[in-house]
């Protein structure tokens, strides 16, 4: 069988497999959301943290929640990293560095998961379960709590009350996250990934010296890590070590759980708002810019550029022999597509145009489909944007599920759209523009400025991946990056939320004549080139610097 025959198959049984899910999850996650009943051990922890998940909140309220328990988890997780050389399974590591520390602290909290350490060389097992895995759970339960926040905002009306934050986190942790993940890490076990408390030990005589490794609750962590779209692994080499990610089988689930719950959350927008049909209108603008990025992602790795690449059968530099080039090219754009960032080969090592392609995935907002929940808040973010620019094309006011588009939603709309481009564009040319952080860059050139680029994208963007060229272990990269990431996750939350509370106080408004059809595919390509041309007005000079470059160049 060719590479390329190989590749398209894995593709198509992803789809199947995606599409058999949609339905069952998508429905399950609006009745958790919907349902007024608590299971006891749901009851048990509002007991234990002092909340009542009966009180209805306002958004002002919805977003102290979120910002109080995100502060808190910070705290907590950059003091468990402080005080690990006193912890038992501490595997005899020290206590990780201030910047460090809270740099972790930042990315995990923040859905991000950057790491700038080696994992099985800096955290020990408590640190590792008791602190990352615990924050993979509770970022992505934050992120669905949001979403679910904004698309009640569409469903009611004559009221600014968008729900319980703390209920909508624990229902997310308890019924949809953790069942999914048990099944899951029993998946991976049965496909090789290690799942024990092991200390180091040696595992062989080489020339120089010896190897050792330690093992951990890799299954478990690697589960959650996924389909939260975390992203942060165990080891070093992220999902293309084979104690995470051991073979193509593993390879696909793990993609199957990148894209899952994302995709099945337009099912729920749908359900929860009354028509099936606009979640199928979001859905379809996701499933057209992932094919889309998925094809031209295969194709440019794929091509041939010279005796090596035709031995090889395309770009292998970088990539897991495991996994081959299809394999490889759908986790890249599945992972950047999303706010995932696990990796199983590295992107620093694709070809010019390949590198880009998982820039520009993150630059697009990754809503498509995005992270658990930030997809799904993005997406419906551009749509209003879509809608607004619709209206002023044949000169009505715009309207959304029924929503006006007023001045107030398209402050809080164009606001969310900003933010994540500032802080990138600000950063890399602050970075650029000073003498020592440049000297992290392996590279010059075009590719030196993309690594730094790459940098600022993912940590804003909530991502986390690298180009692996870059060493961001340093106080500068530790400092801005952790800033980035904190300022990316949550100062966009507040006008989602904000702009949540605007449309849940409206009156609905009849359609007539000229409502635009937002069910239709007419209104699926307008908002495919409206995210299409907001991001290239905003990130095509800086692409042009470094990853257009460097393609034209080869």
């Amino acid at each position: 069988m060719s590479p390329v025959l190989a590749g398209i198959l894995q593709l198509l049984a992803l789809v199947v497999a995606l599409g058999l899910s949609y339905r069952p999850l998508g429905d399950h996650m609006a009745k958790v959301y919907s349902s007024e009943k608590h299971y006891k051990p749901e009851k048990w922890i509002y007991k234990a943290i002092g909340a009542n998940p009966n009180v209805e909140m306002r958004w002002p309220a919805y977003l102290r929640g979120v910002l109080a328990f995100s502060a808190v988890s910070v705290l907590f997780l950059y003091l468990l990293q402080r005080v690990q050389g006193s912890l038992p399974g501490s595997l005899g590591f020290v206590s990780i560095d201030p910047d460090q520390a809270f740099n972790t602290a930042a990315s995990f909290v923040a859905n991000t998961n950057w790491q700038s350490y080696y994992g099985e060389q800096a955290m020990g097992h408590v640190v590792q379960t008791g602190g990352l895995a615990v924050q993979n759970f509770v970022s992505a339960a934050v992120g669905i709590a949001v979403a679910v926040a904004l698309v009640r905002g569409f469903a009611r009306s004559r009221t600014g009350e968008l729900g319980n934050f703390w209920a909508d986190l624990v229902r997310g942790v308890v019924r949809i996250l953790l069942p999914i993940s048990v099944i899951g890490a029993l998946v991976l076990v049965a496909c090789g990934a290690i799942q024990n408390f092991s200390g180091i030990h040696e595992v062989g005589q080489f020339a120089g010296g010896t190897q050792q490794w330690n093992g951990g609750a890799v299954a478990s962590q690697e589960v959650i890590k996924e389909l939260g779209t975390n992203g942060g692994g165990y080891f070093n080499a992220n999902s293309s070590h084979p104690f995470e990610n051991s073979n193509g089988l593993s390879n696909l689930f793990e993609i199957y759980l990148i894209l899952v719950i994302p995709f099945a959350l337009t099912r729920t927008f749908g359900r929860m708002v009354g028509s099936i049909k606009q979640g199928y209108a979001i859905l379809a603008t996701m499933a057209t810019i992932w094919l889309g990025f998925t094809a031209l992602m295969m194709w440019t790795e794929f091509a041939h550029h010279g005796p090596a690449f035709d031995i090889a059968g395309g770009a292998m530099e970088g990539k897991e022999t495991r996994f081959g080039i299809g394999g490889s090219s759908i986790f890249a754009v599945a992972t950047t597509l999303t706010s995932t960032g696990a990796v199983n080969s590295f992107h620093s090592s694709y070809t010019g145009f390949g590198g880009g392609i998982t820039m520009l995935g993150m630059q697009l907002g990754e809503i498509a489909p995005g992270g658990v929940g930030s997809g799904l808040y993005g997406m419906l973010i551009m749509a209003i944007i879509a809608v607004f620019i619709a209206g002023l094309m044949v000169g009505r006011t715009p309207e959304y599920l029924g929503k006006k588009i007023g001045t107030r939603e398209i402050k809080f709309a164009a606001l969310y759209i900003l933010v994540t481009p500032a802080l990138v564009l600000c950063f890399t040319a602050l970075a650029m523009a000073l003498p020592t952080p440049a000297d992290s860059m392996t590279n010059s050139g075009a590719h030196g400025f993309s690594e730094i680029l790459y940098a600022y994208t993912s940590g804003a963007n909530n991502n986390g991946s690298a180009f692996a060229g870059l060493n961001a272990d340093t106080q500068w990269f530790n400092t801005t990056i952790g800033i980035a990431m904190l300022l990316g996750r949550f100062l966009p939350m507040v006008f989602v939320l904000a702009l949540a509370g605007a449309l849940a106080e409206q009156t609905p408004v009849p359609e007539t004549a000229g409502t635009l059809r937002t069910e239709k595919p007419l209104f699926t390509g307008l908002l495919v080139g409206t995210i299409m041309i907001i991001t290239g007005l905003t990130y095509f000079p800086a692409l042009a610097l470094g990853p257009l470059a460097e393609g034209l160049a080869a």
